[in-house]
């Protein structure tokens, strides 16, 4: 490796200098370097352009058991620990962990509601099925936090609201956008998983308000929620992750554009018939004139 790093660098440092500081002798890089590449360092080389071509193909998910049962499957006799080591060496994967807030905080005197919606993640008509769940956001200014209200027919997202804190006024936020632009009938379902946030008093006001039915997922369960957790997988997959936010202004501004402009308006969804929601919603009211 340290011969490598030379030979990478010997453009910008000194040969000498480098061999000094790496404790090597240059007699031993130019021999190194002069040395028939070997048909073990061929193959591996073969190898890295495979790996890196299923970890694209991946969506750059898969770690190395994954990609070695694709190299398997095409027909590569090659061992697990082989692939990992290569990956390992070439950075193939290899992400720091960061934390990560929590959003749901389950440890609260509010009452619970059952969970009526028990996963049937469907609905005949707008406006039968709300959910509503937090996620957060990182910005080079600290994080963000999106409220959003899901529709479940369509999958829109008919109503959200962004903020720099947790505050139960964060989901008020984005309840009334939902309320305000969508009239919600007596006896729409409303699902949530069963935070302070969702529990409090000011949100269950909001929800009673309208005559609506709550709805709350089991404890620490996010399956309860997955069309919900699906889209924030989405716009994060979509945008959040390609972006490198340097302000709550820039995430912000970039946010509306991605929900108003793009995944309710254009984005084709898949248990959709590939149609955007507004499109699916738009062909439902016209099928019914």
């Amino acid at each position: 490796m340290r011969y490598e790093f030379i030979d990478e660098y010997q453009e910008q440092f000194p040969v000498n200098r480098m061999c000094k500081v790496l404790e090597v002798s240059p007699s031993g890089y130019y021999a190194w370097r002069n040395r028939p590449v070997s048909q073990r360092a061929r193959e591996n080389q073969e190898l890295l352009v495979e790996i890196s071509s299923i970890y694209a193909e991946s969506g750059e998910t898969y770690g190395s058991p994954r990609i070695h049962t694709e190299l398997v499957d095409r027909g590569r006799m090659i061992g697990k620990n082989r692939v990992a080591r290569l990956m390992r060496a070439e950075q193939i994967g290899v992400f720091p962990k960061k934390r990560r807030p929590i959003t749901t905080n389950s440890k609260h005197d509010y009452p619970i509601a059952p969970n009526i919606l028990n996963r049937a993640f469907h609905a005949d008509r707008p406006n039968e099925k709300w959910l509503g769940d937090i996620t957060y956001i990182r910005t080079g200014e600290g994080w963000l936090y999106l409220a959003a209200v899901l529709d479940m027919f369509s999958r829109k997202i008919v109503g959200w609201a962004i903020d720099d804190n947790l505050e139960s006024q964060l989901v008020v936020k984005a309840f009334r956008m939902a309320a305000h632009i969508r009239k919600p009938p007596k006896g729409l379902l409303h699902h949530s998983d069963r935070g302070s946030q969702y529990a409090s008093e000011v949100y269950q006001a909001c929800l009673a308000d309208y005559n609506i039915q709550v709805s709350m997922s089991r404890t620490g369960n996010c399956y309860d929620n997955a069309p919900m957790e699906s889209f924030f997988s989405t716009l994060k997959s979509d945008r959040v992750h390609r972006i490198d936010y340097q302000t709550r202004q820039e995430a912000k501004t970039d946010i509306f554009r991605y929900i108003e402009g793009f995944y309710n308006r254009t984005r084709r969804h898949s248990s959709l018939g590939y149609l955007s929601p507004d499109n699916f919603e738009r062909q439902f009211f016209q099928n019914l004139a």
